[in-house]
């Protein structure tokens, strides 16, 4: 029989609950600001992906692995340092270009989501803010966004399945005077995420293909992106109606999303006339190879065609 020392023993019985004590909300400053952002623990589980909606079907079990949630939105006090950061040690990651306009058009910045950003420059963030922090972030896949949406629930919407709730919950068309708010000023789901419903619809890692549901795996599916358009967003945003803000709706990008860009080619970092589109990251509990983030940072389709 095997023999193991006291003292490694008692290490081992001493990881397990350090481990779970570790996967907990908790708040960072992003080193060399004053910039804060906050994680919510999402738990490990199954849930029934879509609806028999268009677009939304086959509903389809899937498996999901622990990760953590952005709380909020990523906001323009986020997103800027990025922008228009200086050289530092996350250096060797690709900034955007200067804008050509001003991107909150006149909506807000102090405590507002930022927007109009490309896929390609949210997955630039993520890259960026994991090289600032030693953490591993990304953008969520669509089963992962509509399994956090859900937190638990089989209905419409988080809350239940009456829309007329929708408004103490989301910044939609309905309520939202023609632009964005500032994040967490809505009631959050059942997993404490705010403004999962509306106020900035959210990039997902995902192609948006109608047919991918017939096929998706079981366990933590992606369908990695291979062309520029259609990828999938979620969420719904403060100009849209409350049909478009449920769990299970998706919707697809289109490149009349950089309609009023002068550029030629299309800018890889703004979609100007997407002007309800966010994002919010995810750091899974488990981390990947260095390989695997490669492939999460850079999808390899980020020009126009």
């Amino acid at each position: 029989m095997m023999r193991v020392h006291s003292r490694a023993f008692a290490a081992i019985i001493l990881l397990f609950p350090l481990a779970a004590q570790d996967f907990t909300a908790y708040k960072r400053t992003i080193p060399g600001t004053k910039v804060n952002f906050e994680m919510v623990p999402i738990p490990a589980g199954d849930f029934v992906m879509g609806t028999p909606a268009k677009n939304e079907s086959p509903p389809h079990p899937v498996h999901i692995s622990a990760f953590w949630m952005s709380k909020y939105e990523t906001t323009w006090d986020e997103y800027r340092l990025f922008m228009f950061g200086r050289d530092d040690g996350a250096d060797a990651v690709t900034r955007p270009t200067r804008p050509y306009m001003e991107m909150s058009f006149g909506m807000g910045i102090e405590g507002y989501p930022a927007i109009s950003m490309t896929q390609h420059a949210a997955n630039k963030y993520a890259e960026w803010l994991s090289a600032k922090t030693g953490e591993f972030y990304r953008l969520p896949t669509e089963a992962e966004w509509e399994y956090a949406c859900r937190a638990g629930t089989t209905t419409e919407y988080s809350f239940g399945d009456d829309a007329s709730k929708l408004g103490d919950y989301a910044w939609y068309s309905k309520n939202s005077s023609g632009q964005y708010h500032k994040v967490g000023e809505k009631k959050p789901n059942p997993w404490g995420l705010y403004d999962m419903h509306g106020n900035v619809m959210e990039w997902t890692l995902d192609q948006f293909s109608p047919s991918w549901y017939a096929q998706s795996p079981k366990a933590d599916p992606w369908n990695r992106a291979t062309q520029p358009y259609p990828l999938a967003v979620r969420g719904g945003s403060w100009m849209d109606p409350a049909a478009d803000l449920r769990c299970g709706a998706r919707t697809p990008s289109d490149p009349s999303w950089k309609q009023q860009d002068p550029q030629l080619p299309k800018s890889i970092w703004y979609e100007t006339d997407a002007q309800g589109l966010g994002f919010r990251l995810v750091r899974p509990l488990k981390v990947p190879t260095a390989e695997e983030k490669r492939k999460y940072w850079n999808n390899g389709v980020e020009k126009d065609p």
